[in-house]
C-alpha cells in the first residue's frame, strides 16, 4: 500500500485494538482523538462532535485535542461539520478559506476533513480534523479517518 504517511495501516490496527479494550464510547473517542493527534503531526485539531439526543439538530463538542474552539455547539445547517452530518457524507476541504461554509476556529487552519459517525444507519456524530497545511487530507487520510469513525459507530452499536 502506498501511503502519504507510512503509519496508516499500523494506525488502523491500533484503532481496532482501542475498540476492543475501550470501556465506553467516551473512552474510545478520547483514545481515537489522542492517537490521531499524537501520531499525525499534520492533524492539528482532532475531535468528535455528537448529535444532541434531544431534538438531534445540534452537534455538541465531545473529546478533542488541540486549541480550544469557540464552536462547542453547531447547528446542522451551519459549517462544514453541519454539512457532513446533514448529508451523511465525508467532506474534505483542501482550502477552508475558499469554502463559504467554513466556521473559522483558528486563523492557522488551512484544511479540514469531517467524517460522519453512523449507528444503525443514522448519523449520530462526526470526527472533525483540522490541519495548518493546505490539502492535508489525501486518500489515505480519508480511509484512516473513515475507519476511525466506523470503528466508533460499530462500538456504539454494540452497546
Amino acid at each position: 500500500m502506498t501511503s502519504t504517511h507510512p503509519k496508516s495501516a499500523d494506525l488502523i490496527l491500533q484503532l481496532d485494538a482501542l475498540a476492543k479494550s475501550a470501556a465506553s464510547g467516551e473512552a474510545l473517542m478520547k483514545s481515537i482523538v489522542a492517537l490521531l493527534h499524537e501520531e499525525l503531526t499534520r492533524y492539528n485539531w482532532v475531535g468528535f462532535y455528537m448529535l444532541e439526543r434531544e431534538g438531534g439538530d445540534t452537534l455538541v463538542l465531545g473529546p478533542f485535542k488541540g486549541t480550544m474552539t469557540p464552536h462547542t455547539r453547531i447547528p446542522l445547517n451551519q459549517g462544514i461539520c453541519g454539512a457532513a452530518a446533514s448529508s451523511g457524507k465525508t467532506v474534505v476541504v483542501d482550502d477552508v478559506n475558499s469554502d463559504s461554509r467554513y466556521l473559522a476556529c483558528s486563523l492557522e487552519t488551512k484544511s479540514e476533513i469531517v467524517v460522519p459517525v453512523f449507528v444503525r444507519g443514522k448519523v449520530v456524530g462526526e470526527l472533525d480534523i483540522d490541519s495548518h497545511f493546505l490539502a492535508a487530507f489525501g486518500p489515505d487520510d480519508r480511509k484512516l479517518c473513515e475507519h476511525a469513525a466506523t470503528t466508533l459507530g460499530k462500538f456504539l452499536e454494540s452497546r
